[in-house]
C-alpha cells in the first residue's frame, strides 16, 4: 500500500524536486506533441498529466515519467486529418483496452527477449531523435513559414545559456545533492534572463509560433469528462480499430523498452505487465477526457532518474504539478527561457547514448555490430517500434542462421551391421536442409538408426524433414529406425505407413522463464 507514495530506494524530498522538474520539461513537449498529432495544445497538456498520474499510481515501473510522446503523435495525426478529434479520443480508448488485455494475458514479459544490441541500437538512436528534436528550437518560420536559423545575436545568446545551463548539471551535484542540479539550471537561467532583460525565445514564444496565435498559452481549465461523440457503429469500429492496434503496440513498446532502460539505471526490475495495464488505463482515461493518450517518455524518465526521482511520489509529483502549471501557474511557466529546457535535454542526449557501444564494435561478433548500427540508423529515420521489430527480425534470422550451420552427425556401424547416425546440434527450420543433405539413402544399408539423442525437435519444419527422411528410406525399400524421439514428433510420421521403426523416448526437459515477477 505504502508503495503509492514511496519506492523503498527512494526519498520523498527527492521525489518531490525531480518531479518539478520533470513537469518543468514536459510543458513543451506536450504542445509540440499536440501539434504533431493535429490537435489542440491542451489536448498535449490534458494527456501528460492524466498519463503521468495514472501510470505513476498503477503502473510497473516507480520513477518512469509517461505522458503525449512523438512515436504515438506520428500515428494519430491521420485519423485526425480525416476523421476528426473524437475519432482519435475513441481510438485512443479502444488501444487502452487492448493494452489492459495484453497485461491481463502476461505478454508484457515478451519484451525479454529483445537483443542486447537492440537495446543499444534504440537508445543510441533514441539519444539522436531526442538530439534532433532540440534543434528545432534555434529556428523560427520566416514570412513564408520556411525554418530559418535564429538571427546571429540570438543564435549566441541561446547557445550560451544552453551552455551554462549544462555546466550547472554537470558541476552543481559535485558541490550539493541538495536539490537537483537539473531544477536548479532552469531556476538560474530563467532569472538570469529575466533580471537582465535578455532577447531570447521562451516557453510562451514556442507556443505562439507553433500555433500561430498570438494569444496563445497554456493556461486552461480542469479535464472534463465526455464520451468521444463518434456513432456507435461497425462502420466507427473499422475505422478507429488500425490506429488503436498501431497505438497500442507503439505504445507498449515504447513504455516496455524504457522500462528496462531505467532498470539498468537503477538495478532493480518493473513490472512489464502491470504497466501494460497501468498505460492502458491512462489511455482509457484520456480518450474519456479529451486527452490525446500516449506513453512512457524516455527522455523525462531520464530527467527524472538522474535528479534523484526513484518513487512513484516522484511521477504523481510531476502530473499535479503540469496540472497547477495549466490551472494557476501559466504565466510562470510561459517565461522560462528554451535554452534552459534545450540544456537539460541535450544532458540527457549524453547520458542516454551508450558512448562504450563504440568501443565495443571491435569486440562483438559482426552481426551484432550489424544490428546495433541498423537499429540506431532506423530509429532515426522511421519510429522507434518499427526499428524494434526490424532488429528483432534481424537477430531472429541471424540466429537461425548461425544455427543452422551447427547441425552434424557422428557415424558408425553396430554388430548388427546396422549403419548409426548419431546426430548433433538442433533441428529447426534453418537447419533441415543441412539435415537432409547428411544421408544417403542409396548407399546405406538396408537398416539405419538415426538417434535424436543429442538434438533438439524445435518444430514443425523439423518434424517434416524427419517424415520426408522416412519417405526416401523407404522408397529406397529400406528401414530406417529413429531413437529418441518424443511423442510429439512420432506423431507426424505418416507417410511411412508403419515401415518406420521408432522408439519414443521423451525429450529432456526444458525450463520457461517464470513471469510472477512480470505479473
Amino acid at each position: 500500500m505504502f508503495d503509492i507514495i514511496r519506492h523503498k530506494t527512494a526519498s520523498h524530498k527527492a521525489d518531490l524536486l525531480s518531479g518539478l522538474t520533470v513537469a518543468l520539461a514536459l510543458v513543451p513537449e506536450a504542445v509540440a506533441f499536440a501539434f504533431v498529432a493535429g490537435v489542440e495544445p491542451m489536448v498535449g497538456l490534458y494527456a501528460a498529466f492524466i498519463m503521468g498520474l495514472v501510470t505513476a499510481v498503477i503502473g510497473g515501473r516507480p520513477g518512469m515519467i509517461s505522458g503525449a510522446t512523438g512515436a504515438m503523435a506520428v500515428v494519430m495525426v491521420a485519423l485526425v486529418a480525416e476523421h476528426g478529434v473524437q475519432y482519435l479520443f475513441a481510438a485512443v480508448v479502444l488501444a487502452g483496452l487492448i493494452q489492459v488485455t495484453a497485461g491481463a494475458f502476461r505478454l508484457g514479459k515478451f519484451i525479454r527477449i529483445v537483443p542486447y544490441p537492440v537495446m543499444i541500437g534504440f537508445v543510441n538512436g533514441l539519444a539522436i531523435v531526442i538530439f534532433l528534436a532540440q534543434l528545432g528550437q534555434f529556428q523560427v518560420p520566416d514570412a513564408k513559414g520556411v525554418m530559418q536559423w535564429l538571427p546571429m545575436n540570438e543564435l549566441v545568446i541561446m547557445l550560451g545559456l544552453v551552455a551554462l545551463t549544462m555546466a550547472i548539471i554537470h558541476f552543481l551535484p559535485k558541490i550539493t545533492k541538495a536539490i537537483p542540479s537539473s531544477l536548479a539550471a532552469i531556476l538560474t537561467v530563467t532569472a538570469i534572463v529575466v533580471g537582465m532583460d535578455l532577447d531570447t525565445r521562451n516557453v510562451l514564444d514556442f507556443l505562439k509560433g507553433m500555433s500561430g496565435n498570438d494569444n496563445a498559452t497554456i493556461a486552461g481549465s480542469l479535464p472534463s469528462f465526455s464520451i468521444p461523440s463518434v456513432p456507435f457503429t461497425l462502420e466507427t469500429l473499422k475505422i478507429i480499430l488500425p490506429y488503436s492496434f498501431i497505438l497500442a503496440a507503439v505504445g507498449l513498446i515504447e513504455s516496455l523498452l524504457t522500462l528496462t532502460v531505467v532498470d539498468e539505471m537503477t538495478g532493480t526490475r518493473g513490472r512489464s505487465n502491470k504497466e501494460c495495464v497501468g498505460q492502458g488505463a491512462g489511455n482509457i482515461i484520456s480518450g474519456f477526457f479529451g486527452a490525446m493518450g500516449g506513453c512512457a517518455m524516455i527522455g523525462q524518465s531520464m530527467i527524472n532518474i538522474n535528479s534523484g526521482g526513484r518513487g512513484r511520489l516522484s511521477g504523481i509529483t510531476a502530473a499535479l504539478a503540469l496540472l497547477a502549471f495549466i490551472l494557476f501557474g501559466a504565466a510562470f511557466i510561459e517565461i522560462i527561457p528554451l535554452a534552459a529546457l534545450v540544456g537539460v535535454m541535450f544532458m540527457v542526449v549524453l547520458g542516454t547514448f551508450e558512448w562504450a557501444s563504440f568501443n565495443m564494435m571491435s569486440k562483438v561478433p559482426r552481426s551484432d555490430a550489424f544490428v546495433i548500427v541498423l537499429v540506431t540508423v532506423v530509429t532515426v529515420f522511421t519510429d522507434l517500434a518499427f526499428a524494434v521489430f526490424v532488429g528483432v527480425i534481424v537477430s531472429a534470422l541471424v540466429f537461425a542462421w548461425q544455427h543452422a550451420k551447427h547441425i552434424g552427425v557422428n557415424t558408425h556401424t553396430n554388430n548388427q551391421g546396422w549403419k548409426v547416425y548419431e546426430l548433433n546440434g538442433p533441428l529447426f527450420f534453418g537447419s533441415v536442409a543441412n539435415f537432409l543433405e547428411l544421408f544417403d539413402a542409396k548407399q546405406d544399408p538396408e537398416d539405419v538408426i538415426v538417434d535424436f539423442g543429442n538434438s533438439r525437435v524445435a518444430d514443425h519444419s523439423a518434424l517434416e524433414a524427419i517424415d520426408t527422411l522416412a519417405e526416401r528410406y523407404t522408397a529406397a525399400g529400406k528401414r530406417l529406425h529413429l531413437r529418441h524421439l518424443s511423442p510429439d514428433c512420432a506423431k507426424v510420421l505418416k507417410k511411412a505407413k508403419g515401415l518406420v521403426e521408432v522408439n519414443l523416448l521423451e525429450d529432456p526437459s526444458y525450463k520457461v522463464a517464470d513471469d510472477k515477477l512480470d505479473s
